[in-house]
């Protein structure tokens, strides 16, 4: 095997080990329980990077055994590949960047407004169509549950850092001045008219305030607290691929030249 096939074999070997924490990503993206109620997000990153794991694995054996057909075919899906995630880091920079939360006077966590974020997320994610389903996934989860389990007094409640998820769905919005139980158990408003939401808030343990447009604008913060740690992830996996996919050209062309120069050798002698 010539030095450029080397180099080839052992660059495609990098690009495998790059699709590792691209997967690994989307198994933690997959795995957050806004991420199990909303398909449209789930498994995109995951099938990328299984994806880009095959095809590097059959770059690795082109190049090891110096099959044309094959390399050609992995220098090709691969940039397709490599296009694919870009979009995927662009689109999701993109969708969650407006931040729709705020800062709550007295309290460690923050809320959230749903007219702060995408308009596209607005409209494809949370919209009436998708939310009766989104709703009914999000109260069998143990999102709110878990709250009561955590906090026991109102000090320790209005101190946490919760989730957007568990400031939207698990209480009525503080405007509303609800008076504190626990943390899914609200009584005697005194402002019903500072929020729509405080009209919609239940103390039935299956409802709370998952008609709420708050509980929509926490998911959406979710998504975009988890998108934005993700991201980090999959820059750093492309910029390496990106610089993995560019040499292993350079290196084809070589292993190119290597064998034809072979060849004209074999053919003088």
């Amino acid at each position: 095997m010539g030095v450029a096939n080397k180099l080839t074999a052992i660059l495609n070997f990098l690009a495998l080990i790059c699709s590792i924490p691209i997967i690994a990503a989307g198994l933690w993206l997959a795995s957050k329980p806004d991420n199990e109620c909303i398909h449209l997000f789930r498994w995109p990153v995951v099938v990328l990077g299984f994806l880009i794991l095959i095809v590097s694995l059959a770059g690795f054996v082109g190049a090891y055994y110096y099959k044309e057909t094959l390399l050609a075919f992995y220098l090709c899906c691969m940039a397709i590949l490599i296009g694919l995630l870009l979009f995927v880091l662009i689109f999701a920079f993109v969708l969650t960047r407006p931040d729709g939360s705020y800062a709550v006077p007295g309290r460690g966590y923050r809320e959230y407004r749903l007219d702060g974020y995408s308009s596209w997320l607005r409209d494809h994610v949370v919209n009436s169509k998708n939310w009766g389903q989104i709703k009914a996934c999000l109260a069998e989860t143990d999102v709110c549950p878990k709250l009561s389990q955590n906090y026991i007094t109102a000090d320790q409640f209005f101190a946490a850092h919760i989730s957007p998820l568990q400031s939207g769905c698990c209480k009525p919005p503080t405007v509303c001045g609800y008076t504190y139980m626990n943390p899914t158990l609200w009584v005697n408003p005194v402002n019903q008219a500072g929020d729509p939401d405080c009209m919609l808030w239940s103390n039935d343990q299956g409802q709370l305030c998952y008609n709420c447009n708050s509980c929509k604008a926490g998911l959406l913060g979710n998504l975009r607290t988890e998108w934005r740690k993700a991201n980090i992830i999959l820059i750093v996996a492309v910029v390496v691929l990106i610089w993995v996919y560019i040499i292993a050209c350079s290196a084809f062309r070589n292993a190119q030249t290597e064998d034809l120069f072979r060849r004209y050798k074999q053919g003088w002698t």
